[in-house]
């Protein structure tokens, strides 16, 4: 490896918050993803000045660590979650150009990737997107981010997988696979936003007839409280139990305040409680209908939604 001299430390901190973007879709938790790259950090400045002046490249070698933190965590996480209090839902994020961590980055690494296999940055935050995720195994989900999203040749996913490059293309082809699978027609933005905006308002209104009209009638809404807050444990399916569900809601909690936000680049709702957010809600749409609701109450995933905050 050439010796080019240590990077200086703002070269180095700039690293962070495209790493954070990354160690976000690997993890699917912003906390997680935060403390993933500290401890990139940590390990990188533990090794003496000659030891960082022999890395040519401190930022591949920063994504590289980040990336065998972030698996050793998903592997511990499984567990985790299998105890967790209802459904666990990824964390949702505010407005996509604040976490997007770079729209090039990872491209021309040396491997041509075939367009239909690629996967846009944008994409990979939607809220759909990582809950496919999470059916991932932990291989899968850190070579296929890697390689479909940031670009990254299976030469170099294997350092961080720790298997072959023909072991990580596949597990690659296996994690788009679910990605295909799984997929549904994804509505324009500006649509959605006009379909959300109508949800909001007939759930505002506690209009029942009209949110049946919004709602697909095999909708699903799924909520995360992680236990800490009250809410439906089990998801909630069908159009019409889900309208009976967040009309309930409103009866019960007067006061509430529904805004219309970008969750995780898509149009979503915030409902805020005396100025503080209490619910932060993505949305699927599918054929003009609202198809799936995945409804985040665990304060403990609002932080980046009552702090401000952004990758870097």
């Amino acid at each position: 490896m050439n010796t080019q001299g240590e990077a200086q430390p703002s070269t180095i901190a700039g690293e962070r918050r495209q790493l954070t973007g990354l160690a976000y879709r690997l993890l699917g938790s912003l906390t997680e993803a935060e403390d993933a790259v500290q401890e990139a950090y940590t390990r990188w400045y533990a090794m003496s000045p000659p030891q960082r002046e022999a890395i040519a490249s401190p930022g591949a070698w920063l994504t590289t660590v980040t990336g065998r933190i972030c698996l050793d965590v998903l592997g511990s996480a499984r567990a985790r979650r299998e105890r967790y209090v209802g459904t666990w839902i990824p964390e949702p994020l505010p407005e996509r150009t604040e976490w997007a961590g770079g729209g090039t980055w990872g491209a021309g690494r040396g491997e041509p990737i075939d367009p239909a296999a690629r996967v846009a940055l944008d994409e990979s935050l939607h809220m759909a997107f990582l809950v496919v995720l999470e059916s991932m195994t932990p291989a899968e989900r850190v070579a296929f981010i890697l390689h479909d999203v940031f670009r990254y040749p299976f030469a170099e996913v294997s350092e961080v997988v720790g298997r072959t490059p023909e072991a990580c293309r596949q597990l690659a082809s296996s994690g788009r696979r679910r990605i295909r699978a799984a997929r549904a027609a994804v509505a324009p933005a500006a649509g959605q936003a006009a379909l959300i905006r109508d949800f909001k308002e007939a759930w505002e209104s506690k209009d029942i007839p009209a949110l049946v009209a919004l709602l697909d009638p095999g909708a699903t809404m799924t909520a995360d409280g992680g236990g800490l807050v009250g809410t439906a444990l089990r998801p909630v399916e069908g159009g019409r139990n889900i309208a009976q569900y967040v009309v309930t809601i409103a009866d019960r909690a007067p006061g509430l305040t529904l805004l219309e936000r970008t969750v995780n680049g898509r149009p979503g709702l915030v409902a805020q409680h005396t100025g503080t957010p209490v619910t932060v809600a993505a949305f699927e749409v599918t054929g003009g209908r609202i198809s799936r609701i995945w409804a985040v109450r665990n304060p403990e995933k609002l932080h980046a939604w009552t702090e401000p905050a952004t990758i870097g």
